[in-house]
């Protein structure tokens, strides 16, 4: 759930893009042996070569081997394999030496209760982003929920214990953790999610399984904007607009950067589908910057809150109420009841029901992030201005957002 408190769904049949693919057949390529006649067909010809060569064939031998020698055992290479040779690899690797040393492994404790064992430990493992030199954490929600105790260990080895979890966002898969008495941690550069590009490529880093940290994956971003009902132990959480990205996301990744060929976050990887290939999902970081800016000034966890229920507009809803727009978020509550929560920063701005709000702070509503995901680029207290269809006119409105409450 996002934004408010409740975002309805239509009775209507999901578009293809909201619904999983199925997962891949698998082709296994690149195993198969030479036949006996092709293996013959090579020795032949390394005859023929080396005979007509003569004694150019033995130079080029004595050449090979005295340029492969080395006195430590060791056999050098003229020319390196391993050096970069497209762009691409260059610049991947350049973004995991730049990131690395601001992606962290949270390792936790918990308290379980066996009806057989009786209370138990039990220890999991996720992964963070430092955000702030003196010790601000970003991760997922659900790496820490229920924890007893939280350590936090850097890419270097080093660990810090007595890792305090600040709180979490009431309405997002996000949470913050501080790490006491430091000042000179590398935190890492945000970037705009409003501006990312299905195909544009993106790495992924992470501590995978719990065991290995900053393991790097690579791939692109698959789509934008995908509603998902993720699952962690018994609690299930619907999320939406998230990144879908085919980097592979693995057991332990919760919390890790999505990051740009800048190096810049984009995403905080949350959640996989484990009956698929190359589905994974990350959380818009432009969605957790309003909370983040009371954190880093320690004011805590505050939310910004609007006040509607909405319809996120696709080509279904519009035809299903029809509506003159194919994007953007659509004021309404299927219960018969008001969908501007009385009293709200909407009530008090004049929206109305059936509204189309079609910008958040200029930013329109669509590919860039539907309405809660704009508005939560917001602190509370800030005045935003939305841009409103009504009637097939078009309305700008000032509305100065508030806390959201529990």
């Amino acid at each position: 759930m996002k934004d408010n408190e409740t975002k309805e769904e239509p009775e209507i049949k999901k578009t293809d893009g909201d619904e999983v693919p199925a997962a891949p057949t698998q082709v296994v390529v690149g195993n198969a042996k030479p036949t006996r006649k092709v293996i013959l067909a090579i020795g032949i010809a390394i005859v023929v070569v080396c005979f007509a060569a003569g004694l150019g064939g033995a130079q080029l031998y004595n050449s090979f081997v005295s340029q492969n020698d080395d006195t430590t055992g060791h056999q050098s290479v003229a020319n390196d394999g391993n050096k970069p040779v497209t762009q691409e690899e260059t610049d991947i690797a350049n973004v995991v030496e730049k990131v690395s040393p601001s992606v962290v492994s949270i390792v936790t404790t918990s308290q379980t209760v066996s009806p057989y064992y009786g209370a138990q430990e039990e220890d999991s493992a996720g992964t963070g982003i430092i955000i702030s030199k003196d010790g601000y954490v970003l991760t997922n929600k659900h790496v820490v929920d229920g924890a007893t105790t939280v350590q936090v260990v850097s890419s270097d080895g080093t660990t810090y214990d007595n890792v305090k979890v600040l709180g979490s966002d009431p309405l997002n898969d996000v949470a913050f953790l501080k790490i006491p008495n430091v000042s000179n941690l590398k935190a890492a550069e945000l970037g705009d999610s409003s501006s990312i590009r299905v195909g544009q490529k993106v790495v992924a880093i992470g501590n995978s399984l719990g065991q290995y940290q900053n393991t790097v994956t690579s791939g692109i971003i698959s789509g934008t904007g995908r509603p998902i009902s993720a699952q962690s132990g018994d609690n299930v959480e619907n999320l939406t607009d998230l990144i879908q990205t085919d980097a592979a996301i693995n057991p332990g990744n919760s919390g890790g950067p999505l990051l740009n060929l800048a190096g810049q976050v984009i995403g905080i990887n949350t959640a996989i589908i484990q009956d698929a290939q190359g589905i994974g999902f990350s959380i818009p970081i432009n969605a957790t910057k309003g909370v983040m800016k009371g954190v880093l000034a320690n004011k805590g966890i505050h939310r910004a809150f609007l006040g509607v229920n909405y319809i996120t507009i696709t080509a279904d809803v519009a035809k299903h109420y029809d509506l003159s727009v194919k994007k953007g978020g659509y004021v309404f509550s299927g219960d018969n009841k008001s969908a501007v929560v009385s009293g709200s920063p909407a009530g008090k701005a004049g929206i109305k029901d059936k509204d189309v709000i079609t910008k958040v702070g200029g930013i329109a509503v669509g590919d860039k992030g539907d309405v809660s995901s704009l508005v939560a680029e917001y602190a509370p207290g800030d005045t935003i201005k939305l841009t409103v269809l009504r009637d097939g006119k078009t309305i700008n409105l000032d509305v100065t957002l508030s806390e959201y409450k529990k």
